[in-house]
């Protein structure tokens, strides 16, 4: 069996070289260019075409930090130094070195800007400028995927009128190695977004944003960013609104302080030595990217599990450092230390239940190995698929209590699948999700919205292989309704789809210009209230062919993993 995420970057891996070519992405011939005077220079774009036939001015891979190379390989990033001659924005930039990668690079601090109008030069003429901003960080486990133009398309959301930034990020042991010490405290990756959003703030205006409008999103790994600036100094000001879609970090079991276990491995893959920090990093400052890349693999440990290998972390306190993260998130959520902004957060119906395509698969063929090892080696392979702590007494007791809560005793097989799916899908998104939309609503004074993504359109991340058909709604499967992800069908006009890009983007884009999701004077919406979650109304938006409030998302199982996995009191947590 593979998990959801490897399957993922499977098929990106497989389309991304020639994603560029796509004929809806437009062209960049120099008859089809233009510039913009940004306060570090000019820089040249190219046209694409919204889903509508409106103009895209598109900015893609704009150096927003110098390249994190030589000696700043495993250093905080610099803001990129103003150029002379213009910077060309015409195609695609490459991706940080990730799992499968194409077009890797470590000069990939770099982000895509996307607008439907510029700043005229006639001030008179822009009484609609300064718009809206929506900066999305892409999801991938933290060492997968990019901010490129083939996964995160602009075409359906560019018909709104906001402006789009996608960021790339440093992935893996470049973005995430902790040591938990001076020379390698960890959340590199998360402090190059915090430069992501330092240069929106400088340079937006320039393409017509309001840099007092910034909404930042993201997807799984990008969504645990985006809740990670809520309760991060750093980020303090840079935003005013937040969406976090399918992911936080709020999870069953604490965020590590560090994760030296796994410098250690990158160190022994790489033929380093792991005696001292200071001699495993000036040996990993000699290896290649593609040296890194190629070991990425090997990082698993059952079957592609875990789903999430690096993590972000608790930082310890370095003298002269910027520290992007003081304590436990869930620990500032309840003391009321974060950034209180309106909230949009929700979930798939199904998450990463499209494992069990792969386990159904195999036993259709006959072949029920991994049936059979999870049911003999359950204690040790549960914490490294539900992430949880391993080889304890606790650990012994949750995992054959999730195994009685989710099969009632039976052995696990094709008969009781559905039980492993929901069991994946609660353990690495749903209760994490639950977890933070009780806790920001308890906490803040702004509003939280909730809601389960439901609609079952014909294309989805995980389906069968026989019929093609869409197992459920699983993991990502809302981001092709507000973005065009290019290995999936473009949606063209009189698509069954269309009634829900319309929504999902409407919904979005008048979130990011107000804080309230619900357009007003669209008949599309006549009649809907989103209501906004408490702790004690529970209220959630279901969007399928219709938005319907309901209440107590996955009650029953969250209550389970509520018992199993209880938040300690404030005065017994680890103090910041």
């Amino acid at each position: 069996m593979r998990t959801l995420v490897a399957i993922l970057l499977c098929v990106v891996s497989a389309v991304s070289a020639v994603s560029a070519v796509s004929a809806v992405t437009g062209s960049n011939d120099t008859e089809n260019t233009f510039e913009v005077r940004t306060p570090l220079g000019s820089v040249r774009g190219s046209f694409l075409t919204t889903r509508l036939g409106k103009k895209i001015y598109s900015f893609r891979g704009i150096r927003y930090a110098e390249p994190p190379v030589g000696q700043q390989r495993f250093q905080q990033a610099v803001p990129v130094k103003p150029w002379s001659d213009v910077f060309d924005a015409t195609e695609e930039g490459p991706s940080c070195p990730r799992y499968l990668g194409e077009i890797v690079s470590e000069d990939c601090l770099r982000l895509n800007v996307y607008t439907t109008k510029l700043p005229s030069q006639n001030p008179a003429e822009d009484k609609d400028m300064g718009r809206s901003v929506l900066v999305f960080f892409h999801p991938g486990g933290f060492y997968g995927f990019s901010g490129q133009s083939y996964i995160e398309g602009p075409q359906y959301l560019l018909d709104q009128d906001i402006i789009l930034v996608t960021v790339n990020y440093r992935l893996s042991t470049l973005g995430f190695i902790s040591t938990g010490d001076s020379l390698a405290p960890g959340n590199l990756g998360l402090k190059d977004q915090v430069e992501a959003l330092r240069w929106v703030k400088r340079n937006i205006v320039a393409f017509g944003g309001n840099s007092n409008s910034v909404t930042i999103s993201g997807y799984s790994a990008g969504s645990w960013s985006v809740i990670l600036h809520m309760v991060s100094p750093m980020s303090r000001g840079l935003f005013h609104r937040a969406i976090a879609m399918s992911g936080s970090p709020t999870t069953p079991e604490p965020l590590p302080t560090e994760q030296k276990h796994l410098a250690k491995k990158q160190a022994e893959l790489l033929g380093c030595p792991t005696d001292t920090t200071g001699n495993m990093l000036l040996c990993l400052n000699t290896k290649t990217i593609d040296e890194y890349v190629e070991t990425l693999g090997k990082f698993s440990e059952w079957h592609g599990d875990p789903i999430l290998v690096w993590s972000p972390v608790v930082e310890p306190e370095v003298h002269g450092r910027e520290r992007f993260l003081p304590a436990q998130p869930a620990d500032l959520i309840r003391e009321g230390n974060f950034h209180q902004v309106p909230l949009i957060t929700g979930v798939t119906k199904d998450e990463f239940g499209g494992v069990v395509v792969g386990l159904l698969e195999e036993s259709k063929k006959g072949n029920d190995s991994t049936f059979q090892d999870l049911n003999q080696n359950w204690e040790r392979i549960a914490p490294i698929s539900f992430q949880y702590e391993r080889n304890t007494n606790r650990s012994r007791e949750i995992s054959n209590a999730l195994k009685e809560f989710y099969f009632k005793g039976k052995p696990i097989s094709k008969d009781n699948v559905d039980g492993l799916a929901h069991m994946y899908a609660d353990s690495i998104i749903i209760f994490p999700e639950h977890r933070l939309v009780n806790l920001v609503a308890a906490a803040s004074k702004e509003p939280v919205y909730y809601y389960q993504f439901a609609y079952q359109g014909r294309y989805s991340f995980a389906t069968w292989p026989d019929t093609k058909k869409p197992y459920g709604v699983v993991h990502h499967d809302d981001m092709l309704y507000l973005f065009y992800v290019s290995f999936f069908p473009y949606f063209e006009e009189g698509s069954p789809e269309i009634p829900t890009v319309e929504r999902m983007t409407a919904m979005w884009a008048n979130f990011v210009k107000t804080g309230e999701p619900i357009p007003k004077d669209n008949p599309t919406f006549k009649d809907v209230v989103w209501e906004v979650f408490t702790p004690s109304n529970k209220k959630y938006l279901q969007i399928t062919d219709n938005l319907t409030i309901k209440s107590g998302l996955y009650e029953d199982r969250m209550k389970e993993w509520e018992k199993l996995f209880p938040l300690k009191p404030l005065s017994q947590s680890t103090k910041h």
